[in-house]
């Protein structure tokens, strides 16, 4: 068993178990104790719910109601607001999602332009002789997670100190995370760049990584200045996309994707979902420890659709488009329902497909969750203006 997969157990079940020890916890203790990273076996006050978060094998509605339910807001506010970043960063990119275009040309073209290609793979491999920084990559890779304050660390020493481009540490980090999410990820590292808000950008000190770490940490010859990235004016933020229109009355095949492994709660139980095929392609994960993870979690998934719906199920390893057709077509359907599937690798491979299957006379239709849907359009500035919102918006989810 690799070190992630005994860390994260790839079930709702051990997410659902995961997230009733943190409630108690999500007040007070969290508050205090975020910040601090005590390294991967030591004690801390987060919640590790992130790669469960990440691919909604829990989702976000329910973790916040279920703290809610055991504290007031204001009492878990820290922890609230730190799910809400999520959800901000999912819909700011999908306002946008010409920045995620950018992004992968930046890589791109960064990595083709990169003048010393040691520099980066010392970077990687933990080889740069920076206290903490080469412990944070060898833990990236062997454990597929990190701290939230350690990303920040290791982000702006990878930009600031050591001067390497920002895409390719965005990139580092997608091929080894097990929580790896396009718009988290990518935005994450856009912020401690100066780019996400213009001229605001993070410089990691030896003072607060020695405080944060408790000591294990103080790196020496860090920046003293974390001087802004620069790029071209990206555009306004634009309506979410219109989603397919699903009809109700006709029988469909349920698909199922990374992006959100607990269907159970987004379609109705004998809602007509008369066959469900759960797709995990490797090819749609950057790295092997995010694929160790989904696996397991889509046969999981499979099993738990079986059993709610009532109907067979296929595990796939790839989305094809004829082996949707095939899948309908044994289902006796021409609807395909699915989860909607945030900027990334699988909205853009969704968008090819609903023009394939309509070639052959299927439709593909997405559901967007009532949490996105009212999050989602609020993410048109910063984060401080969306947290306002917040306590309205979960009052109009029925959330106390």
């Amino acid at each position: 068993m690799m070190a992630g997969e005994a860390r994260f157990p790839a079930t709702r079940a051990a997410g659902l178990d995961r997230l009733c020890r943190f409630v108690p916890l999500a007040g007070r203790d969290y508050a205090a104790g975020r910040n601090s990273d005590h390294g991967p076996d030591g004690p801390g006050a987060v919640s590790r719910l992130s790669p469960y978060l990440r691919y909604r094998l829990i989702d976000e509605q329910e973790v916040v109601a279920g703290v809610l339910a055991a504290h007031s807001l204001k009492a878990s506010e820290k922890f609230v607001q730190e799910v809400l970043w999520r959800t901000y960063w999912k819909g700011w990119l999908e306002k946008r999602p010409a920045v995620w275009a950018r992004y992968l040309d930046e890589q791109q073209r960064q990595r083709d332009g990169l003048s010393d290609a040691s520099a980066l793979t010392d970077a990687e491999a933990g080889n740069t002789g920076i206290e903490g920084f080469d412990d944070w990559a060898r833990e990236l890779v062997s454990t597929g997670t990190l701290h939230n304050h350690a990303r920040m660390w290791f982000a702006s020493i990878w930009i600031f100190t050591l001067r390497l481009p920002w895409a390719l540490g965005a990139e580092f980090f997608l091929r080894h995370l097990i929580d790896a999410d396009p718009a988290s990820n990518t935005l994450s590292w856009r912020w401690v760049a100066g780019l996400q808000t213009a001229g605001k950008t993070y410089l990691a000190t030896t003072d607060n990584i020695a405080r944060y770490t408790g000591g294990r940490f103080a790196p020496t010859g860090l920046a003293r200045e974390a001087v802004a990235l620069t790029e071209p004016p990206i555009e306004a933020a634009l309506p979410l996309p219109d989603i397919g229109v699903v009809d109700p009355g006709n029988p469909a095949l349920l698909l199922v994707t990374h992006e959100d492994l607990h269907p159970e709660t987004l379609f109705p139980q004998g809602g007509g979902i008369k066959a469900a095929l759960v797709a995990h392609d490797p090819a749609l994960l950057r790295g092997e420890n995010a694929r160790r993870f989904v696996a397991p979690a889509s046969t999981d998934t499979a099993a738990r659709v079986g059993a709610h719906f009532q109907c067979s199920v296929e595990l796939a390893d790839t989305l094809d488009p004829h082996r949707l057709v095939s899948a309908a077509q044994a289902a006796g359907v021409r609807q395909i329902v699915t989860a909607y599937a945030p900027v990334g690798p699988i909205a853009d491979v969704l968008a090819q497909l609903g023009l394939q299957l309509a070639s052959e006379g299927v439709t593909l239709s997405s559901v967007r969750r009532d949490w996105d849907t009212c999050f989602w359009p609020h993410a048109t500035k910063g984060f401080f203006p969306f947290r306002e919102r917040i306590p309205g918006l979960l009052q109009s989810l029925g959330i106390p």
